[in-house]
Protein backbone atom coordinates (compact mmCIF):
# COMPACT_ATOMS: atom_id res chain seq x y z
CA UNK A 1 0.00 0.00 0.00
CA UNK A 2 1.67 3.32 -1.00
CA UNK A 3 2.48 5.48 1.93
CA UNK A 4 0.23 8.25 1.75
CA UNK A 5 -3.01 5.92 1.96
CA UNK A 6 -1.72 4.80 4.73
CA UNK A 7 -1.47 7.94 5.76
CA UNK A 8 -5.60 8.89 5.02
CA UNK A 9 -7.01 10.99 7.54
CA UNK A 10 -4.35 11.53 9.82
CA UNK A 11 -2.42 14.44 11.32
CA UNK A 12 0.91 14.56 10.63
CA UNK A 13 4.64 16.56 9.54
CA UNK A 14 7.15 14.60 7.40
CA UNK A 15 10.42 15.30 6.02
CA UNK A 16 11.31 13.78 2.92
CA UNK A 17 7.94 13.13 2.33
CA UNK A 18 7.54 10.28 -0.23
CA UNK A 19 4.10 9.51 -0.99
CA UNK A 20 4.31 6.37 -3.25
CA UNK A 21 6.42 4.81 -1.28
CA UNK A 22 5.30 1.55 -0.93
CA UNK A 23 4.74 0.05 2.33
CA UNK A 24 4.96 -3.73 2.65
CA UNK A 25 4.04 -4.26 6.33
CA UNK A 26 3.35 -2.14 9.52
CA UNK A 27 6.12 -2.87 12.30
CA UNK A 28 5.96 -1.59 15.97
CA UNK A 29 8.03 -4.43 17.66
CA UNK A 30 11.97 -4.01 16.94
CA UNK A 31 12.46 -7.65 17.31
CA UNK A 32 10.78 -8.89 14.68
CA UNK A 33 11.76 -9.37 11.19
CA UNK A 34 11.72 -6.43 9.11
CA UNK A 35 12.41 -5.14 5.62
CA UNK A 36 13.47 -1.95 3.89
CA UNK A 37 9.39 -2.09 2.58
CA UNK A 38 8.27 -2.02 6.05
CA UNK A 39 7.28 1.41 8.06
CA UNK A 40 8.37 1.50 11.82
CA UNK A 41 6.55 2.61 14.59
CA UNK A 42 8.30 4.09 17.27
CA UNK A 43 6.50 3.16 20.63
CA UNK A 44 6.97 4.30 23.99
CA UNK A 45 6.56 1.79 26.72
CA UNK A 46 6.85 1.53 30.50
CA UNK A 47 10.20 -0.10 30.47
CA UNK A 48 11.54 1.13 26.37
CA UNK A 49 11.63 3.15 24.08
CA UNK A 50 11.84 1.90 20.55
CA UNK A 51 12.67 5.50 19.46
CA UNK A 52 16.13 4.10 20.67
CA UNK A 53 16.34 1.57 18.21
CA UNK A 54 15.99 3.53 15.10
CA UNK A 55 18.99 3.79 13.76
CA UNK A 56 19.88 0.52 14.36
CA UNK A 57 16.78 -0.67 11.88
CA UNK A 58 17.82 2.24 9.79
CA UNK A 59 21.36 0.43 9.41
CA UNK A 60 18.89 -2.55 8.27
CA UNK A 61 17.87 -1.08 5.68
CA UNK A 62 14.68 0.63 6.98
CA UNK A 63 13.70 3.91 5.63
CA UNK A 64 10.20 4.97 7.01
CA UNK A 65 9.67 5.54 10.72
CA UNK A 66 7.01 7.17 12.61
CA UNK A 67 7.79 9.01 15.65
CA UNK A 68 6.18 11.48 18.28
CA UNK A 69 10.25 12.44 19.92
CA UNK A 70 12.78 13.74 17.27
CA UNK A 71 15.33 11.64 16.60
CA UNK A 72 18.64 11.75 14.12
CA UNK A 73 18.10 9.80 10.65
CA UNK A 74 20.06 10.44 8.04
CA UNK A 75 18.90 12.52 5.46
CA UNK A 76 17.48 9.93 2.86
CA UNK A 77 14.96 8.90 5.72
CA UNK A 78 11.07 9.58 5.81
CA UNK A 79 9.92 10.70 9.39
CA UNK A 80 6.85 10.70 10.03
CA UNK A 81 6.41 12.97 13.35
CA UNK A 82 3.13 12.96 14.77
CA UNK A 83 1.68 13.55 18.64
CA UNK A 84 1.23 10.44 19.89
CA UNK A 85 2.55 6.84 17.62
CA UNK A 86 0.15 4.61 19.38
CA UNK A 87 -2.80 6.78 18.19
CA UNK A 88 -0.95 6.64 15.13
CA UNK A 89 -0.41 2.84 15.38
CA UNK A 90 -4.29 2.21 15.76
CA UNK A 91 -5.58 4.54 12.62
CA UNK A 92 -2.03 4.11 10.19
CA UNK A 93 -3.03 -0.34 10.85
CA UNK A 94 -6.99 0.38 10.13
CA UNK A 95 -6.10 2.24 6.70
CA UNK A 96 -3.25 -0.48 5.90
CA UNK A 97 -5.98 -3.04 6.57
CA UNK A 98 -8.89 -1.32 4.71
CA UNK A 99 -10.83 -0.46 7.96
CA UNK A 100 -11.94 -3.70 8.44
CA UNK A 101 -14.27 -3.28 11.49
CA UNK A 102 -16.39 -1.03 9.48
CA UNK A 103 -17.97 -3.93 7.77
CA UNK A 104 -18.51 -5.75 10.78
CA UNK A 105 -21.05 -6.12 13.51
CA UNK A 106 -18.66 -5.06 16.43
CA UNK A 107 -18.83 -5.59 19.59
CA UNK A 108 -16.63 -4.70 22.82
CA UNK A 109 -16.99 -5.62 26.24
CA UNK A 110 -15.44 -4.36 29.53
CA UNK A 111 -15.96 -5.17 33.30
CA UNK A 112 -13.78 -6.27 35.75
CA UNK A 113 -15.72 -9.64 35.68
CA UNK A 114 -17.35 -11.31 33.26
CA UNK A 115 -16.11 -10.53 29.73
CA UNK A 116 -14.82 -13.69 28.65
CA UNK A 117 -18.07 -15.79 29.76
CA UNK A 118 -20.54 -13.07 27.92
CA UNK A 119 -17.94 -13.29 24.92
CA UNK A 120 -18.34 -16.80 24.07
CA UNK A 121 -22.29 -17.18 25.40
CA UNK A 122 -23.04 -14.13 22.78
CA UNK A 123 -20.72 -15.98 20.25
CA UNK A 124 -22.88 -19.36 20.96
CA UNK A 125 -26.06 -16.87 20.60
CA UNK A 126 -25.13 -15.45 17.26
CA UNK A 127 -24.21 -18.00 16.09
CA UNK A 128 -27.17 -20.08 16.83
CA UNK A 129 -28.63 -17.03 14.78
CA UNK A 130 -26.52 -17.92 11.61
CA UNK A 131 -23.96 -15.59 12.12
CA UNK A 132 -20.50 -15.95 11.56
CA UNK A 133 -18.57 -14.87 14.24
CA UNK A 134 -15.25 -14.03 15.52
CA UNK A 135 -14.05 -13.79 19.18
CA UNK A 136 -10.67 -12.16 20.47
CA UNK A 137 -9.85 -12.01 24.30
CA UNK A 138 -8.23 -13.42 26.87
CA UNK A 139 -8.49 -16.99 26.25
CA UNK A 140 -6.76 -16.26 22.08
CA UNK A 141 -8.17 -15.47 19.23
CA UNK A 142 -10.91 -17.81 17.38
CA UNK A 143 -11.68 -16.63 13.73
CA UNK A 144 -13.70 -19.61 12.13
CA UNK A 145 -11.72 -22.91 12.57
CA UNK A 146 -8.52 -21.22 13.76
CA UNK A 147 -7.56 -20.23 16.71
CA UNK A 148 -4.09 -17.58 17.88
CA UNK A 149 -2.61 -17.41 21.16
CA UNK A 150 -2.32 -13.71 22.61
CA UNK A 151 -0.43 -12.09 24.54
CA UNK A 152 -2.94 -9.16 25.80
CA UNK A 153 -6.74 -9.96 25.85
CA UNK A 154 -7.00 -6.24 23.52
CA UNK A 155 -4.42 -7.14 21.21
CA UNK A 156 -2.07 -4.59 20.20
CA UNK A 157 -4.11 -2.39 17.36
CA UNK A 158 -2.16 -3.72 14.68
CA UNK A 159 -2.69 -7.08 15.40
CA UNK A 160 -6.54 -6.34 16.01
CA UNK A 161 -7.12 -4.68 12.59
CA UNK A 162 -5.25 -7.53 11.19
CA UNK A 163 -7.65 -10.28 13.56
CA UNK A 164 -10.75 -8.41 11.92
CA UNK A 165 -9.51 -8.36 8.56
CA UNK A 166 -8.84 -11.67 8.87
CA UNK A 167 -12.62 -12.19 10.16
CA UNK A 168 -13.66 -10.30 6.84
CA UNK A 169 -12.48 -13.08 4.45
CA UNK A 170 -13.34 -15.84 6.33
CA UNK A 171 -17.17 -14.76 5.88
CA UNK A 172 -17.55 -13.67 9.54
CA UNK A 173 -20.25 -10.56 10.27
CA UNK A 174 -20.06 -10.54 13.93
CA UNK A 175 -16.23 -9.45 15.81
CA UNK A 176 -16.33 -9.47 19.87
CA UNK A 177 -13.58 -8.22 21.52
CA UNK A 178 -12.80 -8.46 25.16
CA UNK A 179 -11.91 -4.23 25.94
CA UNK A 180 -9.76 -3.82 28.72
CA UNK A 181 -8.27 -0.87 31.12
CA UNK A 182 -5.19 -1.59 29.78
CA UNK A 183 -6.52 -1.86 26.33
CA UNK A 184 -7.95 1.96 26.44
CA UNK A 185 -5.01 3.18 28.03
CA UNK A 186 -2.69 2.26 25.55
CA UNK A 187 -4.95 2.90 22.87
CA UNK A 188 -5.28 -0.30 20.90
CA UNK A 189 -9.10 0.13 19.98
CA UNK A 190 -8.23 3.99 19.70
CA UNK A 191 -10.12 5.33 16.28
CA UNK A 192 -12.89 2.68 16.19
CA UNK A 193 -16.72 3.29 17.47
CA UNK A 194 -18.16 -0.30 18.01
CA UNK A 195 -21.65 -0.89 17.14
CA UNK A 196 -22.46 -2.20 20.81
CA UNK A 197 -20.34 -1.97 24.11
CA UNK A 198 -21.32 -4.17 27.29
CA UNK A 199 -19.87 -2.97 30.54
CA UNK A 200 -20.72 -6.09 33.24
CA UNK A 201 -19.56 -4.49 36.76
CA UNK A 202 -16.28 -2.64 38.32
CA UNK A 203 -14.36 -2.68 41.58
CA UNK A 204 -10.77 -2.31 42.40
CA UNK A 205 -8.45 -4.54 40.24
CA UNK A 206 -5.26 -3.84 38.16
CA UNK A 207 -4.16 -1.57 40.25
CA UNK A 208 -0.53 -0.97 41.17
CA UNK A 209 3.09 -1.88 39.66
CA UNK A 210 2.67 -1.11 35.40
CA UNK A 211 -0.94 -1.43 35.55
CA UNK A 212 -3.05 1.80 37.19
CA UNK A 213 -1.42 3.70 39.60
CA UNK A 214 -5.39 4.53 41.42
CA UNK A 215 -8.69 3.27 41.69
CA UNK A 216 -9.55 6.24 39.88
CA UNK A 217 -7.86 5.75 36.80
CA UNK A 218 -8.71 2.04 36.29
CA UNK A 219 -12.55 3.46 35.95
CA UNK A 220 -11.70 6.23 34.11
CA UNK A 221 -9.85 3.79 31.48
CA UNK A 222 -13.01 1.80 32.00
CA UNK A 223 -15.09 4.22 30.52
CA UNK A 224 -13.64 5.00 27.44
CA UNK A 225 -15.72 2.53 25.99
CA UNK A 226 -18.64 5.05 26.11
CA UNK A 227 -16.70 7.73 23.62
CA UNK A 228 -16.26 4.53 20.99
CA UNK A 229 -19.72 2.57 20.74
CA UNK A 230 -23.06 3.67 19.40
CA UNK A 231 -24.87 2.25 22.22
CA UNK A 232 -23.76 0.75 25.76
CA UNK A 233 -25.45 -2.12 27.77
CA UNK A 234 -24.78 -2.11 31.26
CA UNK A 235 -25.42 -4.00 34.46
CA UNK A 236 -27.34 -1.23 36.60
CA UNK A 237 -26.69 -3.65 39.96
CA UNK A 238 -22.70 -3.49 39.67
CA UNK A 239 -21.15 -1.52 42.11
CA UNK A 240 -19.72 1.87 41.50
CA UNK A 241 -22.36 2.30 39.30
CA UNK A 242 -23.33 5.57 39.79
CA UNK A 243 -19.42 6.62 39.48
CA UNK A 244 -19.41 4.60 35.91
CA UNK A 245 -22.46 6.85 34.16
CA UNK A 246 -21.57 10.23 35.84
CA UNK A 247 -21.13 12.50 33.14
CA UNK A 248 -22.07 9.86 30.41
CA UNK A 249 -23.91 11.03 27.17
CA UNK A 250 -23.97 7.73 25.35
CA UNK A 251 -27.06 5.99 25.07
CA UNK A 252 -27.53 3.27 27.97
CA UNK A 253 -29.70 0.05 27.76
CA UNK A 254 -29.97 -1.25 31.27
CA UNK A 255 -29.83 -4.64 32.48
CA UNK A 256 -30.64 -5.23 35.96
CA UNK A 257 -32.30 -8.00 38.40
CA UNK A 258 -34.23 -5.43 40.28
CA UNK A 259 -37.48 -4.19 38.85
CA UNK A 260 -37.61 -1.16 41.04
CA UNK A 261 -34.65 0.07 39.21
CA UNK A 262 -36.85 -0.39 35.80
CA UNK A 263 -34.38 -1.76 33.84
CA UNK A 264 -34.85 -1.79 29.44
CA UNK A 265 -34.13 -5.47 30.29
CA UNK A 266 -34.71 -7.64 33.76
CA UNK A 267 -33.70 -11.12 34.59
CA UNK A 268 -34.49 -13.03 37.92
CA UNK A 269 -35.71 -16.11 39.84
CA UNK A 270 -32.39 -18.50 39.21
CA UNK A 271 -32.61 -21.63 40.18
CA UNK A 272 -29.73 -24.11 40.52
CA UNK A 273 -29.21 -27.57 40.78
CA UNK A 274 -26.69 -30.29 41.03
CA UNK A 275 -26.73 -33.81 39.12
CA UNK A 276 -24.07 -35.92 36.95
CA UNK A 277 -21.65 -34.05 38.06
CA UNK A 278 -23.06 -31.34 36.92
CA UNK A 279 -24.04 -27.43 38.27
CA UNK A 280 -26.74 -25.98 36.13
CA UNK A 281 -28.64 -22.87 36.48
CA UNK A 282 -32.60 -21.84 35.12
CA UNK A 283 -33.84 -18.56 35.22
CA UNK A 284 -36.01 -15.94 33.55
CA UNK A 285 -35.00 -13.01 31.37
CA UNK A 286 -37.70 -10.09 30.54
CA UNK A 287 -38.92 -7.00 28.41
CA UNK A 288 -41.91 -5.48 28.21
CA UNK A 289 -44.68 -7.96 28.54
CA UNK A 290 -42.34 -10.56 27.03
CA UNK A 291 -40.56 -13.11 28.99
CA UNK A 292 -38.26 -16.80 28.35
CA UNK A 293 -37.24 -18.64 30.57
CA UNK A 294 -33.45 -19.85 29.88
CA UNK A 295 -31.11 -22.97 30.50
CA UNK A 296 -27.59 -22.77 30.97
CA UNK A 297 -24.59 -24.88 30.93
CA UNK A 298 -22.77 -22.48 32.93
CA UNK A 299 -23.74 -22.23 36.81
CA UNK A 300 -23.78 -19.37 39.35
CA UNK A 301 -26.00 -16.34 40.22
CA UNK A 302 -23.12 -14.52 38.34
CA UNK A 303 -23.84 -16.36 35.15
CA UNK A 304 -27.32 -15.01 35.49
CA UNK A 305 -26.64 -11.47 34.95
CA UNK A 306 -23.96 -12.49 32.13
CA UNK A 307 -26.50 -14.55 30.35
CA UNK A 308 -28.70 -10.95 30.59
CA UNK A 309 -26.10 -8.66 29.07
CA UNK A 310 -25.91 -11.15 26.20
CA UNK A 311 -29.46 -11.87 25.73
CA UNK A 312 -30.07 -8.48 26.09
CA UNK A 313 -27.37 -7.48 23.32
CA UNK A 314 -28.81 -9.99 20.95
CA UNK A 315 -32.42 -8.74 21.55
CA UNK A 316 -30.97 -5.16 20.27
CA UNK A 317 -29.66 -6.73 17.43
CA UNK A 318 -32.98 -8.53 16.39
CA UNK A 319 -32.10 -11.89 17.34
CA UNK A 320 -35.42 -14.00 18.27
CA UNK A 321 -36.14 -15.29 21.96
CA UNK A 322 -35.68 -19.03 20.37
CA UNK A 323 -31.71 -18.55 19.08
CA UNK A 324 -31.27 -16.54 22.53
CA UNK A 325 -32.58 -19.57 24.23
CA UNK A 326 -30.81 -22.12 22.17
CA UNK A 327 -27.65 -20.21 21.95
CA UNK A 328 -27.24 -19.83 25.85
CA UNK A 329 -28.01 -23.64 26.74
CA UNK A 330 -25.20 -24.72 24.61
CA UNK A 331 -22.83 -21.92 25.74
CA UNK A 332 -19.28 -22.95 27.29
CA UNK A 333 -16.47 -20.92 28.44
CA UNK A 334 -12.91 -22.60 29.06
CA UNK A 335 -11.45 -22.15 32.63
CA UNK A 336 -14.38 -20.17 33.63
CA UNK A 337 -16.82 -22.55 36.32
CA UNK A 338 -15.30 -25.46 33.97
CA UNK A 339 -16.64 -28.91 35.16
CA UNK A 340 -14.26 -31.56 35.36
CA UNK A 341 -15.28 -34.65 33.75
CA UNK A 342 -14.41 -37.23 36.51
CA UNK A 343 -16.11 -39.96 37.79
CA UNK A 344 -16.68 -39.38 41.45
CA UNK A 345 -18.65 -38.48 44.30
CA UNK A 346 -17.66 -35.01 44.77
CA UNK A 347 -16.59 -32.52 41.96
CA UNK A 348 -13.67 -30.45 40.63
CA UNK A 349 -13.88 -27.32 39.18
CA UNK A 350 -11.36 -25.25 37.05
CA UNK A 351 -11.63 -21.41 36.96
CA UNK A 352 -9.64 -18.13 36.20
CA UNK A 353 -10.89 -16.00 39.15
CA UNK A 354 -7.53 -14.48 40.06
CA UNK A 355 -8.52 -11.41 42.25
CA UNK A 356 -10.84 -10.41 45.47
CA UNK A 357 -13.57 -9.69 43.47
CA UNK A 358 -13.95 -12.56 41.19
CA UNK A 359 -12.72 -15.46 43.97
CA UNK A 360 -15.91 -13.57 45.74
CA UNK A 361 -17.95 -14.34 43.22
CA UNK A 362 -16.91 -17.64 43.29
CA UNK A 363 -17.69 -18.54 46.39
CA UNK A 364 -21.03 -16.72 46.21
CA UNK A 365 -21.51 -19.26 43.01
CA UNK A 366 -20.65 -22.31 45.11
CA UNK A 367 -22.45 -22.08 47.86
CA UNK A 368 -25.42 -21.98 45.97
CA UNK A 369 -25.01 -25.72 45.39
CA UNK A 370 -24.63 -26.65 48.73
CA UNK A 371 -21.22 -28.52 49.01
CA UNK A 372 -20.32 -30.28 52.01
CA UNK A 373 -16.89 -28.84 51.75
CA UNK A 374 -14.62 -26.44 50.35
CA UNK A 375 -11.22 -27.53 48.92
CA UNK A 376 -9.45 -24.72 47.36
CA UNK A 377 -5.88 -24.89 45.07
CA UNK A 378 -4.46 -21.52 44.70
CA UNK A 379 -1.41 -19.12 44.36
CA UNK A 380 -0.87 -15.42 43.06
CA UNK A 381 1.14 -14.60 39.70
CA UNK A 382 4.13 -12.74 40.47
CA UNK A 383 5.49 -8.97 39.57
CA UNK A 384 1.68 -8.47 40.17
CA UNK A 385 -0.08 -6.74 42.70
CA UNK A 386 0.54 -7.45 46.48
CA UNK A 387 -3.09 -6.28 47.55
CA UNK A 388 -4.37 -8.97 44.78
CA UNK A 389 -2.37 -11.59 47.09
CA UNK A 390 -3.62 -9.91 50.42
CA UNK A 391 -7.29 -9.87 49.30
CA UNK A 392 -7.47 -13.22 47.64
CA UNK A 393 -5.68 -14.78 50.67
CA UNK A 394 -8.41 -13.40 52.70
CA UNK A 395 -11.51 -14.33 50.84
CA UNK A 396 -10.40 -17.96 50.19
CA UNK A 397 -9.52 -18.06 53.83
CA UNK A 398 -12.39 -16.94 55.22
CA UNK A 399 -14.70 -19.06 53.05
CA UNK A 400 -12.60 -22.44 52.33
CA UNK A 401 -12.42 -25.52 54.85
CA UNK A 402 -9.07 -25.91 53.47
CA UNK A 403 -7.19 -23.72 51.48
CA UNK A 404 -3.97 -25.32 49.61
CA UNK A 405 -1.16 -22.39 49.14
CA UNK A 406 0.43 -23.04 46.08
CA UNK A 407 2.33 -21.51 42.81
CA UNK A 408 0.38 -19.63 39.83
CA UNK A 409 2.85 -17.95 37.49
CA UNK A 410 5.41 -17.41 40.14
CA UNK A 411 7.47 -15.53 36.85
CA UNK A 412 10.44 -13.68 38.00
CA UNK A 413 9.50 -13.48 41.94
CA UNK A 414 10.19 -16.59 44.39
CA UNK A 415 7.78 -18.31 45.12
CA UNK A 416 8.23 -18.28 49.02
CA UNK A 417 7.64 -14.25 48.72
CA UNK A 418 4.49 -14.63 47.21
CA UNK A 419 3.03 -17.14 49.95
CA UNK A 420 4.30 -14.71 52.19
CA UNK A 421 1.92 -12.02 50.66
CA UNK A 422 -1.16 -14.65 50.64
CA UNK A 423 -0.44 -15.20 54.41
CA UNK A 424 -1.18 -11.52 55.30
CA UNK A 425 -4.40 -11.96 54.30
CA UNK A 426 -4.93 -15.96 54.81
CA UNK A 427 -4.38 -15.22 58.59
CA UNK A 428 -7.11 -12.65 59.13
CA UNK A 429 -9.55 -15.92 58.88
CA UNK A 430 -9.91 -18.26 60.76
CA UNK A 431 -9.58 -20.97 57.60
CA UNK A 432 -7.27 -23.66 57.53
CA UNK A 433 -4.71 -24.13 55.09
CA UNK A 434 -1.57 -26.41 53.86
CA UNK A 435 1.60 -25.06 51.87
CA UNK A 436 2.45 -26.93 48.45
CA UNK A 437 4.63 -24.77 46.53
CA UNK A 438 4.29 -27.33 43.55
CA UNK A 439 0.82 -27.20 41.71
CA UNK A 440 0.81 -30.46 40.58
CA UNK A 441 1.57 -31.59 44.61
CA UNK A 442 -0.85 -29.70 45.15
CA UNK A 443 -3.90 -30.51 42.66
CA UNK A 444 -3.58 -34.08 43.67
CA UNK A 445 -3.16 -33.65 47.52
CA UNK A 446 -6.71 -32.14 47.13
CA UNK A 447 -7.82 -34.99 45.08
CA UNK A 448 -6.87 -37.63 47.68
CA UNK A 449 -8.38 -35.71 50.92
CA UNK A 450 -12.17 -35.19 49.08
CA UNK A 451 -14.65 -37.32 49.55
CA UNK A 452 -18.47 -37.52 48.61
CA UNK A 453 -20.37 -34.05 48.20
CA UNK A 454 -17.02 -31.94 48.25
CA UNK A 455 -16.33 -29.51 45.79
CA UNK A 456 -12.61 -28.97 44.64
CA UNK A 457 -11.88 -25.70 43.42
CA UNK A 458 -8.88 -24.99 41.10
CA UNK A 459 -8.41 -21.27 40.87
CA UNK A 460 -6.55 -19.03 38.92
CA UNK A 461 -5.56 -20.81 36.05
CA UNK A 462 -8.53 -21.26 33.90
CA UNK A 463 -7.73 -21.41 30.08
CA UNK A 464 -4.21 -21.46 30.84
CA UNK A 465 -2.36 -23.95 29.48
CA UNK A 466 1.38 -23.11 31.26
CA UNK A 467 2.91 -22.31 34.36
CA UNK A 468 5.37 -19.60 33.89
CA UNK A 469 8.73 -19.33 35.77
CA UNK A 470 11.62 -17.33 35.72
CA UNK A 471 10.57 -15.95 31.93
CA UNK A 472 9.98 -19.61 30.50
CA UNK A 473 6.27 -21.24 30.57
CA UNK A 474 6.22 -24.61 30.77
CA UNK A 475 3.24 -26.48 29.55
CA UNK A 476 0.76 -27.33 32.31
CA UNK A 477 -2.83 -28.54 31.78
CA UNK A 478 -4.98 -28.75 35.34
CA UNK A 479 -7.31 -30.98 33.00
CA UNK A 480 -4.80 -33.49 32.56
CA UNK A 481 -2.89 -32.96 36.07
CA UNK A 482 -6.58 -34.31 37.15
CA UNK A 483 -6.60 -36.99 34.93
CA UNK A 484 -2.98 -38.20 35.81
CA UNK A 485 -3.15 -37.05 39.39
CA UNK A 486 -6.26 -39.83 39.95
CA UNK A 487 -4.97 -42.32 37.92
CA UNK A 488 -1.57 -42.42 40.22
CA UNK A 489 -3.71 -41.88 43.71
CA UNK A 490 -5.23 -45.16 42.07
CA UNK A 491 -2.60 -47.48 41.87
CA UNK A 492 -1.06 -46.17 44.83
CA UNK A 493 -4.36 -46.90 46.87
CA UNK A 494 -5.27 -43.85 48.16
CA UNK A 495 -8.54 -43.09 46.72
Amino acid sequence: MKLIDILNNIEYKCNNFQPNFEISDIIFDSRKAITPSDMFVCLKGFTFDSHDFAGELYNKGVRVFAVQQDISLPDDAVKIVVDDTRKFLALSSANFFGRPAEKLNTIAITGTKGKTSVSFMLKSVYEAAGHKVGVIGSTGTYIGDKEYETANSTPESYLLHKYYKEMLDAGCDTAIIEATSQGFKMDRTYGIEFNTGIFTNLSPDHIGGNEHKDFEEYLNCKKMIFDQCKKVIINADSDNYDEIINGITCPLITVSEDSLKNPDYSFGNGEFHVGDNKLTTQFTFAEDNISAEIDLKTPGRFSLCNAALAAACARRDGLSYNEIKQGLSKAFVKGRMEIVPIEKDYTVIIDFAHNEFSVKTLFDTIKLYNPKRIISVFGCGGNRSKLRRYGMGEVIGANSDLSIITSDNSRFEKIEDIISDILIGMHKTDGKYEIIPNRRDAIKEALRIASKGDIVLLIGKGHEMYEEIEGVQYPFDEREVVFTSLRELEQQGDL
